[in-house]
């Protein structure tokens, strides 16, 4: 976090902002695919210092990920169904088979993301660090709920972040 948002110390976003909580949500949604993106938690320096804001985020979506063209400052990794990183965010999707989802023999795809709202022109600093910063939030917190959410296997992610271009 230091790496992305230069502090490391952060305020409280509010005590439902959870992963526990953001899992019931999902649990509660799913098989409907999501409108819109539904936040897991923000996170802000403290009053006082430096103005910055961090979304996550998840989706639960509608089947296997679009294999379109990837914008141009996504750099695919090789995590979950798949994943993109930038100097500003990253995202990953994973599936998810659980006995917490209401049809457990029916795989869930879930995408959770990582942005920083209002990034003013070029990002500041070393882009490959921010880059690899990002990856590392958002596979931490993929993380976080596909074991909250019981998936078999993590839902296919690995147990640390894969940095390599795919």
């Amino acid at each position: 976090m230091r790496v992305i948002s230069g502090a490391s110390r952060f305020e409280a976003s509010g005590d439902k902002y959870t992963i526990a909580h953001a899992a019931e949500n999902l649990v509660e949604a799913f098989p409907v695919p999501t409108i819109g993106k539904q936040d897991i938690c923000r996170i802000y320096t403290p009053l006082g210092t430096t103005n910055f804001e961090l979304r996550i985020f998840w989706r639960l979506l509608d089947g296997s990920p679009n294999r379109g063209p990837v914008a141009p400052d996504l750099t695919p990794l090789k995590m979950g169904q798949d994943a993109f990183t930038a100097a500003d965010k990253a995202y990953i999707r994973f599936t998810c088979r659980s006995d917490r989802l209401s049809n457990s023999s029916r795989l869930g795809h879930v995408s959770i993301g990582v942005e920083e709202p209002a990034v003013p022109g070029e990002p500041d600093g070393d882009v490959q660090a921010l880059k690899d910063a990002y990856a590392k939030v958002v596979h931490s917190v993929a993380l976080a709920m596909a074991k909250e959410l019981r998936c078999e296997e993590d839902g296919g992610l690995p147990a640390r972040a894969v940095l390599d271009p795919a």
